[in-house]
């Protein structure tokens, strides 16, 4: 077992690598970056050192391996290289786990090949996952290596709310079922809500509202998900930034059979060309809200549904969880937006959530409540973390072993 106290967090998408190098004896950053464009002509590097200005290097990167190196060279450059005894484990970020992976995993040769075998159930995400751990591993085949899934924290849902209502041998065969997403952010924000509040995790009702551009809700119970809004894969659910959310599955056969649109163009539709930028034309919220205050109709329209949706799921989980003691917001809407907060909880006092005008108004970085003090529920700005989750998860993970 590694005496190192660092554990550096690895998030490889299809064409970028998001890293953080986290000291887990305080859970300090000791540096970050992203790279973006990997493949493409011309890419781009910009690393967080824990002083001074941030490097930006702009040049072609051909493939991950490429991408990974030049980040240990920038570790490197800053004396916390790949190479660093103080350097405890690598922690890689997968989006899904499928029913077999519910909990962190020291990757090993059966480890990579069972996340490859679920690539047909997240085409977009487990192909560059694998590719970052595969490049990892060659760069330090001597250092634990642990994969932390989106699914996991979901894992816990009823039967009854996992599945389908669909022929159950057909679900079976291919694995239909709802897995949920954004699982470490949904673990982390319960967690420190519960702090927030002072309370202990085991005995709060948390609904978390994960709102980015991609954007799910979860119904946390005493610490443990009993509902989320995502399902097979990230589309189900929330109206997002480029995503549908839920539609009548009928939609797809009306759009293959009468559009003339093929199942590949019906993905792109609704993927990547529906949500937000589909109903108004822009996927970032701050515009969005910006052109409905100036009376564009089709960005107050597509605020309004994006607001109806989620309160229709937070009416929802209220009564799956019976008693709700917290609503927190998290992720980039839910932080910053203090329009979206104010419009989802309007009229809701008969439920007990209402927000109070000037703490909802005020910009901060930290966990904070924003309902009045005699509202019977707290609803809370508490930023994410899924990195820290993570890197946790992954250190106390190497620690067992």
């Amino acid at each position: 077992m590694s005496t190192g106290t660092r554990v550096l967090v690895l998030n490889a998408g299809s064409s970028s690598v998001k890293y953080q190098l986290i000291d887990m004896l305080d859970g300090a950053r000791l540096a970050s970056g992203l790279v973006e464009r990997i493949g493409e002509t011309e890419g781009r590097l910009l690393h967080l050192p824990p002083a001074g200005e941030p490097r930006e290097s702009v040049r072609r990167f051909a493939d991950h391996d490429g991408a990974l190196r030049a980040v240990a060279d920038e570790l490197a450059a800053d004396l916390m290289g790949l190479d660093s005894p103080e350097l405890a484990a690598i922690g890689h970020r997968v989006v899904h786990g499928g029913l077999r992976f519910t909990r962190p995993t020291l990757i090993n040769d059966a480890v990579v090949a069972e996340i490859r075998r679920l690539i047909p159930v997240a085409p977009l995400h487990n192909p560059a996952n694998i590719t970052g751990i595969e490049v990892a591993r060659s760069i330090r085949p001597d250092l634990p290596q642990v994969a932390v899934f989106d699914t996991a924290f979901h894992a816990t849902l009823p039967e009854y709310a996992a599945r389908y209502a669909i022929d159950r041998r057909t679900a079976d065969e291919h694995r239909v079922r709802r897995y949920g997403f954004h699982g470490t952010s949904h673990q982390y924000v319960s967690r420190a809500t519960a702090r927030l509040l002072g309370r202990d995790p085991a005995e709060l009702n948390v609904i978390v509202l994960h709102l980015g551009n991609g954007a799910s809700v979860s119904a946390v119970a005493g610490g443990v998900c009993v509902e989320t809004s995502m399902g097979l894969t990230p589309l189900e659910g929330l109206v997002m930034g480029t995503r549908s959310g839920d539609v009548d599955p009928g939609l797809v056969f009306h759009l293959h059979r009468v559009g003339g649109l093929s199942i590949d163009q019906i993905d792109d539709l609704l993927n990547r060309r529906s949500g937000l930028l589909g109903m108004c034309g822009d996927n970032d919220m701050r515009e969005v809200v910006r052109r409905a205050q100036g009376g564009d109709e089709d960005a107050k329209l597509a605020f309004d549904s994006y607001v109806h949706r989620i309160r229709r799921y937070l009416g929802g989980y209220y009564a799956v969880l019976g008693r709700v003691d917290a609503v927190a917001f998290t992720a980039g809407v839910g932080e910053n937006s203090a329009e979206v907060r104010a419009a989802v909880c309007a009229n809701l006092e008969e439920l007990g959530i209402s927000v109070e005008p000037e703490l909802n108004a005020t910009r901060s970085r930290r966990a904070r409540t924003i309902s009045p003090s005699y509202g019977r529920v707290t609803v809370a700005v508490v930023p994410t973390d899924e990195e820290l989750e993570i890197a946790q998860q992954t250190f106390a993970l190497v620690h067992e072993v």
